[in-house]
Formats: C-alpha cells, structure tokens, sequence
C-alpha cells in the first residue's frame, strides 16, 4: 500500500479534526502507523479547516503539512469553490462530498473519483449536532472507509470509541449507515 495521504476539509465544529483521529486510530487497530494533525486559521465555529491523515506500512517520517494527498474528504460542500479542495490532488484520487446531490452532479475531470454520502441528514438522524450544525465527522469517515477501502469498519468503530468523546453509540450508528448510503460515481 505504501503510504496513504488524506487531507480533510470543514468548518469549525463540523468534528474535521475528531475525523482525522477517527481515521489515524482506525490504521492503528490494523497494525499500521499513521498520523493525524489540523491546520487551522481563525479558531472559531464554522471557519474553514484543514485535518491531515497519513497511513502507512512502515514508519512515517514526514511531518509536514499534506501538499499532494491521494484523497481529498469534503465535510462542508459550500467550502467548494471557495476553498481549492483539488490543490494537489494525485490523479485517480477519492474526492468525498458531503452532499445530497449525486455524485454525478460534480465535475471535477475524468481523473478523479467522486463519491457523496448526506452526512448532514445521518447525523441529525442520530442526534449528532442539530440541524442548523450537524456534527459530520463520524459519517463522513465511514462512507470514506467503503469507498477507499483503506481501513476497515470494524476498525473505524474501535476508532470512533477511542477518539470521540460524547455519544459514541449515536457516532457509531452513524458511521454504519454512512458505510451503507454512500454513492460514488459509476458504482
């Protein structure tokens, strides 16, 4: 597999950063090494922010910012096109959308491989959040793990309990329907 480079876009008190972790703590219970650090700017609810995830093999020696990730995780879609989610995007790469449109909907070339999942509707579903500030980050990692196949569920799961401090049921439930909804284009 080699290594493996996500980068994370959302909003302040989406949870982007508590996804990241989620993801790390995943790779971890597979035996891999892994990373997951934010980049913020203003720290306040529902500014843009970044979260970086690195899964590897072996171990990872880079600490760095992610400039070229593989696969690119939208928790807000109003970020498009007001952020650059493409910015060095590796071609064939997963971009992530949490969106009720269909992925079919999105444009970004031929090289890239879109998926959508309505994060916002599961989370409300479970409680995660409200519906003016929904709580993404938990569906949005387990519609992440079907369409990349990086980590398991099972492990994302033991993730969710590791690194999620509240709910972790909800959290859970809503990283399972996530898994089941998701649609990625062409599939």
């Amino acid at each position: 597999m080699g290594m493996v480079e996500i980068r994370m876009h959302g909003r302040g008190g989406q949870g982007t950063v508590i996804a990241s972790k989620i993801l790390a703590s995943a790779a971890i219970y597979e035996s891999r090494y892994s990373q997951a650090f934010p980049e913020f700017g203003v720290e306040r609810r529902g500014s843009p922010v970044e979260a970086f995830t690195r899964i590897s093999e072996t171990k990872i020696y880079i600490h760095s910012k992610i400039y070229e990730p593989d696969h690119v995780i939208v928790l807000d879609p109003t970020l498009i096109g007001f952020v650059d989610i493409l910015r060095g995007l590796k071609a064939g790469g997963i971009i992530l959308i949490n969106s009720q449109k269909d992925p079919e909907e999105f444009d970004f070339g031929p090289e890239y491989k879109v998926a959508t999942v309505n994060a916002n509707s599961i989370a409300i579903k479970h409680g995660l959040g409200n519906r003016l500030a929904p709580v993404v980050n938990t569906a949005i990692i387990g519609a992440f793990v079907k369409v990349s196949n990086i980590v398991n569920l099972e492990s994302v799961l033991l993730g969710i309990e590791d690194e999620v401090p509240i709910k972790k049921e909800k959290n859970k439930f809503a990283a399972k329907d996530a898994y089941q909804e998701v649609k990625i284009k062409g599939i």
